[in-house]
């Protein structure tokens, strides 16, 4: 789960975490106030900037520097409910519903930190760089050597040698160095007690007057372990998400959209995955990624279908299913209950294995409905393609 760079902020912040001080606001006046309110406490320049879940902010215009509390509000007024199109939201853009009015800080210098896990050891990992303010693929794509990591082996944990060496790296020196050594500890605490997938600093910023701060941060929450975090997983935003991936998620699916025209429905993230992959080898395009779960019941496989069917890209359905937990012959049924209710008006392509595969496929020829059986996945891909290639009679 993404969340904005003021909730990461809060987040961060509560395990001493050092961070640039600003105030969160949804409205023009909130912005004015924020910023009288960091007035009061020594600012006498802001940061406006937007609060969606995507970087390049700056380069779409949604983080301006205010000289004044009257520029506060011209720039607040500018961004606040601007559709901001940056390279990850895509040329759609995303709404700016809430601001973040930030103290300006004397930048003297600016790095990176972050910290994730890193599938190859199977431990975590922190990053470091002095190339800040750079997305952190462009220095590793340019200038690899340029980033330094330390591995924490998750049976001693992060050892201080690890954190003095990685400030060090950095250049770090007398009173910053101590500041550096704490900010990277309380962030690796931060992500671990938080259960995240990602904790980045970028920038990192050494002050004019020798302080070490964060003037953003990035924070992404394991989904997985949200029901250790009410706090955090309060701290949703659907406006952020795809209003598919929203609805599937209140179905209890896993449904990730695409830009493809072939519909998945699948069990198993390693079977949706595989699913797509012989798609694209056919010839044909994914057009979301859908795991049912292991139960693909009747009313999952509706709730499948009208997801899907909502994409108005998808020209074709593919349903794959292995019976291992449930038998194929139930979810067979299910499929005819749900083709019955829902008005599919594409190509569907079924393919059962498993328990009871055979007296699936029989029930779904039986059904009188439109439904293509298939018994082995290229087999299904096929006859997706050629669904594609031919032209509708409708």
């Amino acid at each position: 789960m993404k969340v904005h760079e003021y909730q990461a902020k809060d987040i961060l912040e509560s395990y001493g975490v050092a961070m640039q001080p600003g105030r969160v606001a949804r409205t023009v006046d909130e912005a004015v106030e924020a910023a009288e309110a960091l007035a009061e406490q020594g600012a006498s320049m802001w940061v406006v900037k937007a609060q969606i879940h995507a970087g390049g902010r700056g380069k779409g215009g949604g983080v301006k520097l205010a000289k004044s509390i009257d520029e506060v509000r011209e720039r607040a007024d500018e961004i606040l409910g601007m559709n901001l199109v940056t390279h990850q939201t895509g040329p759609e853009g995303q709404k700016v519903r809430a601001l973040l009015i930030a103290d300006a800080v004397d930048i003297a210098k600016e790095y990176y930190v972050g910290v994730t896990l890193d599938r190859q050891s199977s431990m975590d990992a922190i990053m470091v760089s002095t190339e800040g303010g750079v997305e952190i693929e462009t220095v590793a794509e340019e200038t690899p050597e340029k980033i330094h990591k330390v591995f924490i082996d998750p049976t001693i944990g992060l050892q201080g040698f690890q954190v003095r060496k990685l400030a060090f790296s950095l250049g770090f020196e007398g009173t910053a160095f101590k500041q550096a050594t704490k900010f990277i500890s309380a962030l690796y605490t931060a992500y671990r007690e938080s259960d995240a997938t990602l904790a980045e600093i970028n920038p990192l910023v050494l002050t004019e007057d020798g302080n070490v701060v964060a003037v953003d941060a990035k924070i992404n929450i394991d989904d997985n372990a949200l029901f250790r975090h009410k706090d955090l997983a309060a701290l949703r935003d659907v406006h952020e998400e795809d209003p598919l991936e929203v609805k599937a998620s209140e179905h209890d699916l896993n449904y990730i959209r695409l830009d493809g025209n072939v519909g998945c429905m699948v069990n198993g993230a390693g079977l949706a995955m595989s699913t797509m992959d012989v798609i694209k080898l056919a010839g044909g395009e994914p057009a979301n990624f859908l795991d049912v779960g292991g139960s693909a019941s009747a009313e999952t496989v509706e709730a499948g279908f009208r997801i899907i069917l909502e994409d108005p890209n998808v020209e074709a359905i593919l349903v794959n299913i292995f019976g291992g937990i449930v038998r194929c012959d139930r979810v067979a049924t299910g499929v005819v209950q749900a083709a019955k209710n829902v008005d599919i008006d594409v190509p569907l392509i079924v393919r059962l294995q498993g328990t009871n595969a055979e007296e699936g496929q029989q029930i779904l020829e039986e059904s009188g409905l439109p439904i293509e059986t298939a018994i082995l996945l290229k087999e299904a891909a096929d006859k997706v393609t050629k669904a594609l290639a031919t032209p509708s009679t409708a």
